[in-house]
């Protein structure tokens, strides 16, 4: 027989020898749909331990979650499953067995399947990425979708081609084929960008202004636009690059919103890659705080792009440099009369967003979201409008100071 303090001993050895399991440990779940793909997002206290299946009839996922009790977090994956959603039917998730917390995803068809996790970068914890991608969805279909359609409306506030007077001299030559814009929201989804003192969302405001600017340049005779991101969703900064080539695209422009410590700090400014490392600190500081884009939205390893990590560059992309500097000056000329500037020329760092060999590439910052005034003018519509206006005509200013377009030529 026992004795009591022996029996005491025996169940304390019992519990130290137990798994910590926790329902606690997982803060926060979140779906992102897109066309592209799904994304599903378990946010944990402490590195998830999974398993993953794929089954079939019906299609489903299943992921399993190592010591971890079902709690409210995990249980509210079920209610943010959208009807719209084009890749999930739903979720459901329980208690397995009493090490195993089940998640199932019902597909609405066949789709290929991407599990991975996320190392803690702020604002997040450890992170579970369940991506799902529809097998018949195609991307450049997509894209082409928006060149061709007459009927494509990216905004519910659709600009027309009245409001734009043209300059002088612009366009007055009809190209025989369109003049392609990639154009390109920053951040999105799992990564919302900058924030506001008023809790303005990066994210949020610079796809409303680029949805502008594909109004105003779709009301264009000689001229298209695509949008890389058109919702709330991640793009992977190389997959930002890849989809503005396939489109063909003739101009990138990445739109963005500033922030900075000092909430004193404004102005707009205009950016394009560099060759020869950065034009300044802030312009260093700036590039690194975009690159890392990636690592907030969540990429996996397989979709790292081996060009963007290049840091030496080739003869043909130091003249596409030369082209995004005009490019962002023609801009910059533009967008003065809306904001002040932040710096009076166009400056340069190695912003990963801007390597496509062959696009003249700019990134425009907007204004400072920091900035108490400024992000107050960045929510309102109007402010928007002029932007996207600016924009458009620092555009249109350039395609005019091109005596053969050559760029453009060779596509065709």
């Amino acid at each position: 027989m026992f004795t009591i303090p022996q029996l005491s001993f025996f169940f304390f050895l019992l519990l130290c020898n137990l798994p910590a399991f926790a329902a606690d440990d997982i803060v926060a779940t979140r779906i992102w749909p897109s066309p592209e793909y799904t994304r599903i997002t378990v946010e944990s206290a402490t590195l998830l331990q999974y398993e993953q299946m794929i089954l079939q009839n019906p299609e489903r996922i299943v992921v399993d979650l190592k010591n971890i009790y079902l709690g409210k977090a995990l249980e509210d994956l079920t209610s943010q499953v959208k009807e719209e959603d084009p890749s999930i039917q739903s979720i459901r998730v329980g208690q397995f067995n009493p090490k195993v917390s089940r998640i199932v995803i019902d597909l609405k068809g066949t789709a290929k399947v991407k599990v991975f996790s996320l190392d803690p970068i702020e604002p997040y914890k450890h992170r579970l990425v369940i991506d799902v991608y529809p097998e018949n969805y195609d991307a450049l279909a997509s894209l082409l979708k928006q060149l061709e359609d007459e009927t494509y409306q990216a905004s519910d506030e659709v600009i027309t081609k009245d409001e734009v007077k043209p300059e002088p001299g612009i366009n007055k030559q009809p190209k025989p084929e369109p003049i392609i814009v990639a154009i390109d929201a920053g951040h999105g989804g799992e990564d919302p960008g900058a924030r506001g003192k008023r809790g303005t969302k990066e994210k949020v405001v610079v796809l409303k202004i680029a949805k502008k600017l594909k109004a105003l340049i779709d009301a264009e005779k000689n001229m298209k636009a695509v949008l890389i991101r058109d919702g709330d969703y991640f793009v992977p900064l190389a997959t930002r690059v890849k989809k503005a080539r396939a489109a063909k695209a003739d101009i990138f422009v990445s739109i963005h919103a500033d922030a900075f410590k000092k909430r004193s700090v404004s102005g707009s400014g205009v950016y394009a890659l560099s060759d020869r490392g950065a034009s300044s600190a802030f312009a260093k500081f700036l590039a690194n705080q975009e690159n890392e884009a990636d690592l907030i939205g969540g990429v996996s390893i397989d979709d790292k792009d081996p060009i963007l990590a290049k840091t030496l560059l080739d003869l043909s992309q130091s003249a596409t440099i030369n082209d995004s500097l005009r490019l962002g000056k023609q801009v910059l000329l533009e967008i003065k009369k809306v904001n002040n500037l932040h710096k009076k020329y166009v400056e340069q760092a190695g912003f990963a967003v801007l390597k496509a060999p062959d696009i003249p590439s700019i990134l425009v910052e907007t204004a400072f979201i920091s900035n108490p005034e400024e992000e107050k003018n960045l929510r309102s519509t109007a402010f928007q409008n002029k932007l996207a206006k600016s924009i458009l005509l620092g555009i249109k200013n350039y395609i005019n100071t091109q005596p053969s377009i050559a760029f453009y030529l060779e596509k065709h």
